[in-house]
């Protein structure tokens, strides 16, 4: 037998898993391991929900009476710090598994009678809003409880970003974490990936193209939620290639109440068939903001740059231009004047790099900042794959980060350089200096020769009537004459 076809001995094995019960018997077994096991790893999955630093001890499947039920919740996870105790139970899913309101509601219940902290969610539902819990709960459960949800996603994302970029001191538990990677990558483990716009997707598309889509119809907010979610795994799939955070921008009131962000993103696609967002990727030239437009079929990702403070506007443009060397020739570009509405002008990247004037419609007018644009084809499938909403707008994203923001510098002011140090006056004996004449060398003075010539007189000695010869001249030494002030010599 060929050893290729032998598998490796693996710490969290992917074999062996049948059915539902085992695949999330199995990933809350070895999730809560690793975290006992990797001290890093540990302490920053639990630090979210305010737990404390210190000894980090987990179980799984620990039986409570509730009333005349014996429940099982999936996991407990407790840190003690000298006689400080913070402890939480944990409640998991895998693959298309939804949590449950009453199961949520049963284990609150519990941790309010054992005064325990919190409740902690993890599957693939991503919710719309960090913060916001993907299943509605009586807030009046969580007086003294608190509910906490993570998805698969950040969960692999967090073990990525601890393993290659944050580190972990001990070799052997940073080979531990490794294989929880491997396990969480694997289609097995039940740990997916966002792929479904969910069922109301293709109603709504079709609404929109149609142009009769209503914000009272069924299925916009779920779709409206779906969109949001996309954004936040996007963020979370491109900050684990980067190696940073990357997350949504929210404004302080979409943050405050999520439902005005449903609102307005419900408004725009009933209006104009569009659904958009905005990534931060930290130390980048601006936003990275995506545009889904159902109705065109093109999703756009464009991000706004500040144009050099000086020069003049063509040297803004080519300034600009010089760096996006690796973007299509399709890029759009279009350039904002200072106190101006709108764009000025737009052009493709292709036309300003042969003539960068294309962009200055007047040049007595400051150009204030640049928008960078890419746009392709929007699949409409409401699944993964080839044609597929989902990975037109992860491919549109991955290529303009790749092409335009990644690559982009903001502009920044050379530092002022020092004047050029003038030649220092000769030399003037004290024993020759006139008392009442000003010899100091100034910064307002001009070039060492004419600063020379200003001496000359002290250097040289008692002047003498004009076209007559010195008499300390020595013999065959070439004549000096001195002309009267005002006196114009002939050639």
């Amino acid at each position: 037998m060929a050893e290729e076809s032998w598998h490796e001995a693996r710490l969290i094995p992917t074999s062996g898993i049948n059915g539902a019960d085992e695949q999330e018997r199995r990933a809350t077994s070895a999730l809560l391991a690793v975290l006992a096991a990797v001290k890093e790893f540990g302490r920053g999955f639990v630090k979210r929900f305010g737990a404390p630093a210190g000894t980090l001890t987990c179980y799984i499947e620990v039986p409570f009476v509730l009333g005349d039920k014996r429940l099982y919740p999936d996991g407990l996870i407790r840190v003690s710090r000298g006689s400080t105790t913070w402890t939480a139970l944990v409640e998991v899913k895998t693959g298309q598994n939804e949590l449950q309101a009453e199961q949520l509601e049963n284990y609150l219940e519990i941790a309010r009678e054992h005064d325990f902290d919190a409740v902690i969610t993890i599957s693939n539902e991503i919710p719309a809003v960090a913060g916001v819990h993907p299943t509605p709960i009586d807030r009046r459960r969580l007086r003294k409880v608190s509910l906490h949800h993570v998805s698969w996603s950040q969960v692999l994302t967090d073990a990525v970003m601890q393993k290659e970029f944050r580190g972990v001191s001990d070799p052997d538990q940073a080979w531990i974490l490794g294989e929880l990677i491997r396990y969480l990558e694997h289609r097995k483990s039940g740990a997916l990936e966002f792929d479904d716009m969910g069922e109301s997707w293709v109603a709504v598309r079709d609404a929109v193209a149609a142009g009769t889509l209503r914000a009272a119809d069924r299925g916009v907010t779920e779709v409206v939620a779906r969109f949001d979610a996309l954004l936040r795994f996007a963020s979370l799939q491109l900050g684990r290639k980067l190696g940073t955070e990357v997350v949504p921008v929210l404004t302080r009131r979409e943050i405050a109440e999520p439902d005005s962000r449903t609102s307005t993103l419900t408004a725009s696609l009933c209006q104009t068939g569009t659904l958009s967002g905005a990534i931060r990727i930290p130390d980048t030239v601006g936003h990275l903001v995506v545009t889904a437009d159902l109705r065109a079929g093109r999703v756009t990702c464009h991000t706004d740059v500040d144009a050099p403070k000086e020069g003049r506007p063509t040297t803004r443009v080519n300034w600009l231009v010089r760096q996006l060397k690796n973007a299509a020739e399709s890029t759009r570009l279009e350039a904002f004047v200072a106190h101006g509405r709108g764009s000025s002008a737009a052009e493709l990247l292709s036309t300003v790099r042969e003539n960068p004037t294309s962009l200055v419609m007047d040049p007595t007018r400051e150009l204030r900042s640049f928008r960078v644009a890419m746009s392709s084809s929007l699949g409409t499938k409401r699944g993964r794959g080839r044609g597929s909403f989902i990975d037109s707008v992860l491919a549109g994203i991955d290529g303009f980060y790749g092409d335009v923001l990644g690559t982009v510098r903001a502009w920044s002011a050379a530092p002022p350089k020092l004047r050029p140090a003038e030649l220092e006056p000769p030399e003037i004996d004290d024993a020759v200096r006139p008392a009442l004449v000003s010899t100091d060398y100034s910064s307002q003075d001009g070039p060492a020769p004419a600063a020379a010539a200003r001496f000359s007189g002290d250097l040289l000695g008692p002047t003498v009537p004009a076209g007559v010869e010195d008499p300390s001249r020595p013999a065959g030494s070439e004549r000096r004459v001195t002309q009267p002030p005002g006196s114009v010599t002939a050639d």
